[in-house]
């Protein structure tokens, strides 16, 4: 006996918007194209615009043509901009064939059309005649994203990172009143930082970058910790994160000696109608690029990855604290 669907879009996850089956089957028993999928705790949420982030063409193709308008807004985008914005190019031709408008001003002046000349594909979208294209601050701020992405490849994922702009070493170290770590010292904690943790948590490398630098712990958590952001950040801005596999990225900013937003998730990828133009972009520019984004927002302009994965330019040891 074939059990029956369930009713709407209910218990369709990220990946089943691919399976276009499925979504016809779903359509066939009546769920409404325009609405009914879960988000934000609330039943608005439009079925084209998870397909054109998790879908396929071809579902996105089908939803495309059963819906009212393919320009509707959710969560102030349309469909193409999610689809865009996800790096979904081939949802995104999809759409425009669907009569989706590139061109549509949205999410403080990054219609699609914008958003992809900064992207990856700048060509993705005929530019209209006389449409300004990127601002040369904007076109400026995307190829030093590729940039920066590009040099720090490869990175591992575990580690604590605080970028500190328009600081030394030197007054990094006295900031944090750390006193240096010779290399034999290093040897053995480089060969097993956990055998001695307590110990081990308390040392740091930093390193000299252009823009600022960089107070790294190839092993732990503390770079990212009010101990060292506050300080460091003392008449000067402190974009710090511990990337933990378990339990994702964690990010903390500090300015002039206060904490001002802790908790947040660098590279996230969250865009929303909430956040200026720059910060749209920034999203956008450095999804899954933790690190990178904390670079850059920290003005930091790495030329490799050296200062994040070693060796420093200097090992120290802060003060014994309670961690």
């Amino acid at each position: 006996m074939t059990e029956p669907l369930p009713a709407g879009w209910s218990g369709i996850d990220g990946h089943g918007w691919a399976d276009l089956a499925a979504i016809r089957a779903r359509l066939e028993a009546g769920a409404d194209p325009d609405s009914g999928v879960y988000a934000f705790g609330g039943y608005e949420g439009r079925p084209l615009h998870f397909a054109a982030e998790w879908g396929t063409p071809e579902t996105v193709a089908e939803l495309a043509r059963r819906v009212d308008d393919v320009d509707a807004e959710f969560d102030d985008r349309t469909a193409l901009w999610t689809a865009v914005f996800a790096h979904r190019l081939d949802n995104a031709r999809t759409l425009v064939a669907a009569g989706a408008d590139p061109w549509r001003p949205m999410m403080a002046g990054w219609s699609p059309g914008r958003l992809a000349l900064a992207g990856p594909t700048p060509d993705l979208f005929p530019i209209p005649a006389g449409h300004p294209g990127l601002t040369p601050d904007e076109a400026a701020t995307a190829a030093e994203a590729h940039r920066l992405i590009a040099a720090l490849a490869d990175i591992d994922d575990y580690m604590g990172v605080a970028c500190v702009a328009d600081l030394t070493t030197t007054e990094a170290a006295r900031r944090l009143e750390a006193g240096p770590v010779d290399d034999t010292t290093m040897e053995p904690v480089l060969e097993d930082p956990w055998a001695d943790p307590d110990a081990h948590l308390g040392i740091v490398g930093i390193t000299d970058v252009p823009g600022g630098c960089v107070v790294t712990q190839p092993w732990g958590y503390i770079p990212s910790t009010p101990e060292v952001t506050l300080p460091l950040s003392e008449g000067t801005v402190c974009y710090s994160l511990f990337a933990n596999p378990k339990s994702g990225d964690q990010g903390l900013v500090s300015r002039d000696g206060v904490i001002e937003d802790s908790d947040t998730l660098p590279g996230g990828g969250d865009a929303g109608g909430h956040l200026t133009a720059d910060e749209i972009l920034a999203e956008y520019l450095y999804q899954g690029e933790a690190v990178a984004y904390v670079c850059a927002k920290a003005g930091l302009r790495l030329l490799d990855a050296r200062a994040i994965i070693g060796p420093p330019d200097l090992w120290v040891r802060l003060p014994e604290r309670d961690r």
